[in-house]
């Protein structure tokens, strides 16, 4: 508290101050430490409080007694300064100290000093300091906020909104500030206001906004004082635009993974309908059975056995007979796709991952068998960096995008075939040994066709009419051509039997298949049968050999005799059998061409 100059009653003939009971009354009564002094620095006036906090009383000398104030005393005596204002601590209590002249007529005679205690003062400003960063602090969050924040008052004046909001509504605070709300909607500035319908209904409310072909979601929150009175509303706006076109795009993804996935179980069930399982030799029926058994376990699989024995089919069977059948079975062919690419098709990428990768990323096949069976076919040709990533999937059932920060899980089976020798692959380090035990859990051996006997028949019956029903066809074998196919050793498998069936039913031109119609590798390899009875090749049945023998006999006598006539005579049957005979075994347009 500051003092003004104090005039005081002087003696007329002593000119000494005269302190009388009204007057330290008077300063006792002020609430602050008070005291006066003479030109001398003598005490001669000291209020209760003076006394009590610097033991100060009239007639104290303020230079002994309180060493700290008299500096600032003497400046104001000796006129050197108007008045002083200072900070002084006196044990755990600060004051705030003011100094002022005493005059009497013109003439300076001693000096006043007031004491306020100002720790209270220094702590309220402590407190405002605090509460100022809190409030730098809240208008830091605010400002930086990604999402809008309008604040209103009660009646619907905008009081401020945030950089956010400006860049949403594509406006300048200052554009807004001090409008209401009401005004902004009756000029069509905003559709709707969410600061509007919060008056209305005294509680939170959202609301979508349209501004500028943007969709805007605003939450109105009301913010009351300790009577209940409506102080404030506060809106925050979020802009959806952005968040809707990637959800479309997700959705977009999501159906077009689904639409493959329905695409590829057609595709697998027409095969399948096409593909009757035929099985009569024991080794056969035991990789059936063994398919069968594993279906109902989600071991992982290794399918064994020569190019086109049917280790798809049986990767087929597998998933059919299992709690995945109503999910895909995605087949992939590890040497049909590129060493660069290959990991980016089996674990997918991201945006950007590499050059020419799709905007949104692509799921890879793992992804897209989720739930289902992933076929790996040609598994030895896997390169070994993504031998390592798969090795790594089928201990965790985790994988991560190619370009990808983060990993998912995927449930998927797998299934793996080969018909290399992957243990000699391990011995060049072309193979991972882990790998190999992790997908040998259970392997299945598929034998070839060769070693099939009692399955060729009805394999080659069932192909000649799916063929011939598919292209409205009706074409049978006569018992020759169905001895030789059945004696040929189909060193392409199960493939090269359909293939061999397709054409004999589109190329031969009658509706009987005979062995004019077969080709000429065929037959001529069913031909090498040893002249000598006495040797026999454990492949060729007795029928066979009989067969060829015959043939070979009837082609030689033809090329001898020239005439069916001649021929009877020397093999001792008549003419009509030598022609039959010849019919039989392809013989007869041989004979003729050469007798034109």
């Amino acid at each position: 508290m500051s003092a003004k100059s104090l005039q005081l009653p002087l003696d007329r003939d002593s000119k000494t101050l005269q302190i009388d009971s009204f007057s330290q009354a008077l300063v006792n009564a002020m609430g602050v430490g008070f005291l006066a002094v003479d030109t001398s620095g003598v005490t001669i006036l000291a209020n209760a409080i003076a006394n009590e906090s610097f033991k100060v009383f009239p007639g104290t000398g303020m230079k002994g007694a309180f060493p700290e104030l008299w500096p600032k005393i003497l400046e104001i005596l000796k006129g050197r300064r108007q008045n002083t204002e200072f900070s002084l601590r006196r044990g755990k209590i600060n004051y705030l100290i003011r100094v002022n002249p005493i005059v009497v007529d013109s003439k300076q005679i001693g000096a006043i000093c007031v004491f306020v205690e100002s720790s209270g003062l220094e702590e309220m400003a402590m407190q405002m300091s605090f509460f100022q960063e809190i409030i730098g602090e809240l208008e830091a969050i605010i400002n930086s906020s990604s999402e809008g924040l309008w604040i209103c008052d009660g009646e619907a004046n905008v009081l401020r909104m945030n950089p956010a909001s400006e860049r949403i509504h594509d406006v300048k605070a200052e554009e807004i500030v001090g409008r209401n709300m009401q005004d902004l909607v009756d000029e069509g500035f905003i559709d709707k206001s969410a600061t509007l319908e919060v008056i209305k209904s005294r509680e939170v409310v959202n609301i979508l906004q349209l501004r500028k072909g943007r969709k805007l979601v605003i939450t109105g929150t009301p913010v009351f004082d300790h009577y209940g009175k409506m102080i404030r509303i506060v809106s925050s706006v979020r802009d959806i635009t952005e968040i809707e076109k990637l959800q479309s795009e997700l959705e977009e993804q999501e159906a077009i993974k689904n639409q493959l996935r329905n695409h590829m179980l057609e595709l697998q069930h027409l095969e399948l309908e096409s593909r009757r399982v035929i099985a009569k030799s024991p080794c056969m029926l035991k990789a059936l059975r063994q398919a069968i058994k594993v279906g109902s376990v989600d071991s992982s699989v290794l399918l064994l056995g020569e190019s086109g024995v049917g280790k798809g089919l049986i990767a087929d069977i597998i998933h059919k007979h299992s709690h995945r059948s109503k999910k895909p079975i995605i087949r992939i062919n590890c040497g049909a796709i590129p060493e660069s690419l290959i990991e980016s098709e089996l674990f997918g990428y991201e945006k950007g991952a590499f050059t020419g990768a799709k905007t949104g990323g692509k799921p890879g096949y793992l992804e897209l068998a989720d739930g289902g069976t992933l076929f790996l076919d040609e598994i030895a040709e896997l390169p070994v960096p993504s031998q390592v990533k798969l090795l790594r999937f089928l201990e965790d059932g985790r994988l991560t995008r190619l370009g990808g920060t983060f990993s998912r899980t995927v449930n998927v089976r797998i299934l793996a075939a080969t018909h290399r020798d992957l243990e000699e692959m391990i011995g060049q380090g072309k193979f991972r040994l882990d790998l190999y035990y992790r997908l040998k859990v259970v392997p299945i051996s598929v034998p070839a066709v060769r070693e099939r006997k009692d399955c060729i028949l009805p394999l080659i019956q069932h192909y000649v009419e799916y063929f011939g029903t598919k292209n409205g066809i009706s074409k049978r074998l006569t018992r020759a051509a169905s001895d030789t196919l059945r004696s040929y050793p189909y060193p392409g498998n199960v493939r090269e039997l359909m293939n061999i069936c397709e054409r004999l039913v589109v190329m031969s031109e009658t509706d009987l298949i005979d062995l004019k119609d077969l080709p000429n590798d065929i037959v001529h390899r069913t031909e090498d049968v040893p002249d000598n009875g006495t040797e026999w090749i454990g492949n060729v049945t007795l029928q066979q050999a009989m067969d060829a023998l015959e043939r070979k006999m009837l082609a030689q006598s033809q090329k001898l005799h020239g005439n069916q006539r001649r021929m009877a005579e020397e093999l001792g049957i008549n003419q009509s059998t030598v022609a039959r005979k010849l019919e039989k075994h392809g013989l007869s347009r041989l004979y003729l061409n050469q007798h034109k």
